[in-house]
């Protein structure tokens, strides 16, 4: 008997990506391409051109990798906020294309929901708080009540941007996260920074202005080169234990409150090694268990995006062409859930 398929879009911000899956979760193919620099971050006009070059490609090679024609696909489900607009645009715009031109089911979805439910069926999480922790967006999230509750977020900027701005200033590029995690074991001495957690929400900016200060003390001190590349892994060091012990205290406070028993990993700096050390001793200490995604469906991907269309849309959920806009600031909280 042939299987429900889903053919999912991927489009936020720095990622365009296609993927194939069946309604059992079997991933059947999955293509992406990211957007990176040397120097500066995400141009929403770059990010345009970079998208609607790769989009096209990718949809045939994910089609020829999973074996299947355009025709086999049951469902075209794209991430429809939040997001960069000129990045979503483009996902939508093709989603809608194929739509009309093939006659296929059209659904939009929401970005933040997919890294939870990719992760809760990956890894058999049954009602756990999220941790999300991506570029945009730094929220602590459970379900309660039909939806899923933002208990805490960021007050300004994302845990991601916060990383990829202070990386971009020591010259690591765009994305600078992992060359970040990885400096971060090398660090040997703390240094202190500031620390902002107000109730269940965090801040960043404070963290990030004092770290850029420092490491421009540091690149005046009169020190050898070896010695100033210690103290910048120092600096690298401390700014990330801050910044992943603010995440860690607030999903502890999340996990008090609630009462639940099971930590979910979700967004890019899910990937984190530091991060992940630093919350899998908190679980342990608190008798919770940590689930961590496989690294490509925490970072963006399609995988997810397709996943929640296929949940979406055996329980009722549809999206017209006329209301596929695309929504850049929706927020996890708008969307009600009746598939759990």
């Amino acid at each position: 008997m042939k299987k429900f398929l889903c053919l999912g879009i991927e489009s936020t911000a720095h990622t365009i990506a296609v993927a194939i899956i069946d309604e059992d979760c079997n991933i059947l193919s999955h293509e992406k391409k990211m957007f990176t620099t040397e120097k500066g971050g995400l141009i929403p006009r770059e990010l345009s051109e970079h998208h609607s070059k790769n989009i096209h490609p990718l949809i045939k090679s994910a089609l020829e990798k999973s074996k299947k024609k355009i025709n086999d696909i049951d469902l075209i489900a794209f991430s429809q906020g939040p997001g960069i607009g000129n990045s979503l645009r483009i996902g939508a715009i093709t989603a809608r294309q194929l739509s009309l031109l093939y006659n296929i089911p059209l659904i939009g979805v929401n970005h933040c929901i997919a890294h939870i439910e990719i992760g809760r069926i990956l890894c058999k999480a049954s009602d756990p708080v999220l941790l999300y922790a991506s570029g945009a967006n730094t929220q602590i999230i459970c379900f309660e009540n039909n939806y899923y509750r933002i208990f805490g977020e960021t007050l300004d900027t994302g845990i991601g941007n916060f990383l990829d701005t202070f990386g971009r200033k020591l010259g690591l590029g765009f994305p600078a996260g992992p060359e970040l995690d990885k400096r971060y074991f090398l660090g040997k001495k703390f240094i202190n920074l500031p620390y902002t957690v107000k109730g269940m929400d965090l801040a960043f900016s404070g963290l990030l202005t004092a770290s850029i200060t420092k490491y421009e003390e540091i690149l005046k001190q009169n020190i050898s080169q070896s010695e100033k590349e210690q103290e910048i892994n120092n600096l690298i060091y401390s700014s990330l234990h801050n910044a992943f012990a603010m995440l860690t205290e607030v999903t502890e406070r999340a996990l008090a409150h609630t009462k639940k028993k099971e930590v979910l990993l979700g967004g890019g700096v899910g990937c984190s090694k530091a991060l992940q050390e630093m919350v899998l001793k908190m679980c342990e200490d608190r008798g919770a268990k940590l689930y961590v995604p496989p690294n490509n469906v925490m970072v963006d991907n399609a995988i997810m995006i397709a996943w929640l269309g296929i949940l979406m849309k055996k329980n009722g959920y549809k999206t017209s062409i006329n209301n596929s806009i695309i929504k850049p600031k929706q927020r996890t909280d708008e969307i009600k859930i009746n598939w759990k």
